[in-house]
């Protein structure tokens, strides 16, 4: 049975994403995946969709909303695959309680503001020139795996190689085996 992979969109939801496509087409052939929009999740109703907007409809009580829902509806130890917003929600909810295999969260938002990490595995994965990414120091101190990626900003998840390069590293650590060189090959074509 294939292992449960739960996938929540960055603040954009599926208006914005169709980057998300290449993440599902790939991993759909080894995972049963659960997808969340975020934005659904926080319940947002932004008229004027500016960043500006939906992140302050996010700290305004999205944030919160998304957490609660996601609690009440995965109460399955699952891998967690997450997006900017997604990242922030899946975080803490982790520290309420959402049972988590691993997360693997790209670009989360605000994550320097938390004292305490989720207790399953976390990789952290920021672009270079993201405003507000943790400090390497923090991460250490949480005992969190965060890297960062030279020459990118906060939307490197929607760049073909490092789609690439997550979606590896998530098989990687998930199964605990090295990914043979066809599927690499495979990968490499996204």
């Amino acid at each position: 049975m294939a292992e449960r992979l739960v996938v929540l969109s960055d603040m954009w939801g599926a208006k914005k994403g169709l980057w998300i496509t290449s993440y599902l087409g790939y991993l759909q052939q080894y995972f049963e995946i659960v997808y969340y929009d975020s934005q659904e999740l926080a319940n947002l109703e932004v008229t004027v969709r500016t960043p500006e907007n939906v992140c302050k409809a996010f700290v305004e009580g999205g944030y919160s909303t998304a957490v609660a829902h996601l609690l009440s509806r995965e109460t399955q130890p699952s891998h967690y695959l997450t997006f900017c917003a997604g990242g922030t929600i899946a975080w803490s909810a982790a520290l309420q309680g959402l049972p988590l295999k691993s997360l693997y969260a790209v670009s989360p938002l605000w994550l320097h503001r938390y004292d305490n990490s989720p207790e399953a595995p976390a990789k952290l994965l920021f672009g270079e020139y993201q405003e507000n990414k943790p400090a390497q120091a923090w991460a250490q101190q949480l005992g969190v795996d965060m890297e960062v990626m030279p020459n990118f900003g906060r939307e490197l998840y929607s760049d073909e190689k490092i789609i690439g390069k997550i979606c590896l590293e998530l098989l990687e650590s998930v199964t605990q085996q090295p990914v043979t060189p066809q599927l690499t090959k495979q990968l490499s074509t996204y």
